[in-house]
């Protein structure tokens, strides 16, 4: 376990038992609520990445033409309105 035998965490216990005295179990307690609360975090956590991983990409949102803001975009092709006009070189072809 962590290379740690059993010499040395009792000599760990009895430090700290010796620096909290009476309020141990109130310190082991809050640190549990913290491990605790860590593991809430991560646990929601991979929840989200797993969830945006199974959901599919939001289809692209068209922008409104009503708008006042400018939205580039390629011109728009208009068929010619009159006869194609013939000039030298393509009648000399």
């Amino acid at each position: 376990m962590l290379g740690i035998n059993q010499w040395e965490m009792l000599m760990f216990l009895f430090i700290a038992l010796l620096l909290f005295g009476k309020r141990l179990p109130e310190v082991a307690r809050s640190m549990g609520k913290g491990v605790t609360e860590f593991k809430k975090g991560l646990r929601g956590f991979e929840e989200e990445v797993s969830r945006e991983d199974s959901t599919p990409a939001p289809a692209a949102k068209r922008p409104n033409v009503e708008s006042d803001e400018q939205v580039a975009s390629a011109p728009k092709f208009q068929p010619p309105t009159a006869p194609p006009v013939e000039t030298q070189e393509t009648a000399h072809a």
